[in-house]
């Protein structure tokens, strides 16, 4: 007995089912490449197995289809979550690594600290959400590089892929949320030539009056 889901997180545990059989659109990286898995069998491990938390092994069928991608040059996989949903987004959720663009408006450099260097950056939407970003390690001095070069050229977006969403429980207030880099499966680009992001731009000139009068601000 076959059930299909599209992701990962659809899966519902049925202790009656050996395996699950489903479509997964999850990407990892495989000798440098990115790849998009199609139709593979999921064995649970343990009983009371949970999608989002327990382990599983993913088993390849005569009908399995693996395709080397770009994530960000591919359009059909990004998958972007707008940053007013985040505060919203459930526990189980926060496990995944999410796809998420946005105009970078301040950037603060930690670099004091050579064994973990960060730059912390925030970027907004188009109706005056934002959300705190913090690339750690070799992405903070890729991003530091990268949005150098962009000075000068007016408000910036920043594409993220594949970013963690981590919260800090506060007794003082609500929990401070932010995303965060995620070892080697996150990537960035300010300004890609996507369809998503000239929407975006064209929304930001229509609607946000901060990012028109103010634009992106460099590193502190």
């Amino acid at each position: 007995m076959a059930h299909h889901y599209n992701t990962l997180g659809e899966v519902v545990y049925n202790e009656s089912l050996p395996f699950w059989r489903f479509s997964v659109k999850n990407g990892w990286k495989q000798k440098g490449k990115w790849v998009k898995i199609y139709r593979v069998e999921v064995r649970r491990t343990l009983a009371g197995f949970k999608a989002t938390k327990s382990p599983y092994t993913l088993t390849a069928v005569w009908y399995t289809q693996v395709r080397i991608i770009d994530p960000l040059n591919n359009r059909n996989y990004m998958k972007f979550k707008n940053i007013y949903e985040i505060p919203c987004i459930s526990s189980m959720n926060k496990n995944y690594p999410i796809d998420i663009m946005g105009v970078v408006f301040n950037t603060e450099a930690h670099f004091d600290d050579p064994e973990i260097p960060k730059m912390v950056f925030y970027i907004r939407d188009n109706i005056e959400s934002e959300i705190k970003c913090v690339a750690t390690y070799g992405h903070a001095y890729a991003f530091r590089d990268g949005f150098e070069i962009m000075r000068g050229r007016g408000q910036v977006i920043v594409v993220l892929k594949m970013w963690r969403v981590w919260s800090f429980m506060s007794y003082f207030g609500p929990p401070e949320l932010w995303l965060e880099t995620y070892g080697g499966l996150s990537d960035f680009r300010f300004n890609p030539r996507l369809k998503e992001v000239e929407e975006f731009m064209q929304s930001l000139n229509n609607s946000d009056p901060y990012v028109r009068r103010h634009g992106a601000m460099g590193p502190l």
